[in-house]
């Protein structure tokens, strides 16, 4: 295994950590309404996952390719590898958060999900730190 072998593969595991975070969080976030768990009211938190999604919406809406993605296939072609092939690891990480469908399915998904996380801001929002 080569060093850009080993490079590819951890994108693609950053990846599928960015994916997990934002698909994670928006399932903790309802949980935590349901629940009454007063941590998934912290800006912070909800800040940074609102922002994780904003990312992918306005890299979707642009028609801008996911760095992520552009960075693992050049890491894949310097190791000599076609974009589609790598590690055993890499490939079975690659393949649970990628699938074929057209481009504006992707666009379409990408907003809808947006917008619940942006309506999570509203129907569960977020607790302000009051001062002194």
């Amino acid at each position: 295994m080569s060093l850009y072998s080993l490079i590819a593969d951890l994108i693609v595991a950053v990846h599928a950590l960015w994916v997990s975070i934002v698909v994670f969080g928006f399932v903790a976030i309802l949980a935590g309404a349901v629940f009454g768990w007063q941590w998934i009211r912290n800006i912070w938190l909800r800040g940074i996952h609102l922002a994780m999604i904003g990312i992918v919406v306005l890299e979707a809406v642009f028609g801008m390719p996911c760095p992520l993605t552009v960075w693992e296939g050049s890491m894949r072609r310097a190791a000599g590898q076609a974009v589609n092939e790598g590690t055993f690891i890499g490939r079975c990480i690659h393949d649970t958060i990628f699938f074929d469908a057209p481009p504006w399915v992707f666009t379409c998904v990408y907003c809808c999900f947006g917008a619940l996380v942006l309506g999570t801001m509203i129907l569960v929002p977020p607790a302000w730190r009051k001062r002194g």
